[in-house]
């Protein structure tokens, strides 16, 4: 992982799960080539789900250098 992907990362960890849903969904936005509407609600649905899981604990994080462990590897194939 480049040193610059893993600042933001790193930042990104600090931000409130508010602020990481806005992000994620510019950066999806970013990449969403689609026009169709049921695919954004989808999106938008399925990232507050994750977020509301792990405010109310359903859900645990994985620490961070397990994280970037397992992007290394899924990278290096």
């Amino acid at each position: 992982m480049s040193k610059t992907l893993e600042k933001v990362t790193r930042e990104a960890i600090d931000l409130s799960s508010h602020q990481r849903l806005a992000l994620a969904r510019f950066l999806i936005e970013l990449e969403d080539t689609s026009e169709d509407p049921d695919v954004q609600i989808a999106w938008e649905i399925e990232i507050r789900d994750r977020v509301r899981a792990v405010e109310e604990g359903r859900v645990k994080g994985i620490p961070y250098d397990q994280v970037l462990a397992r992007v290394d590897r899924r990278l290096a194939r």
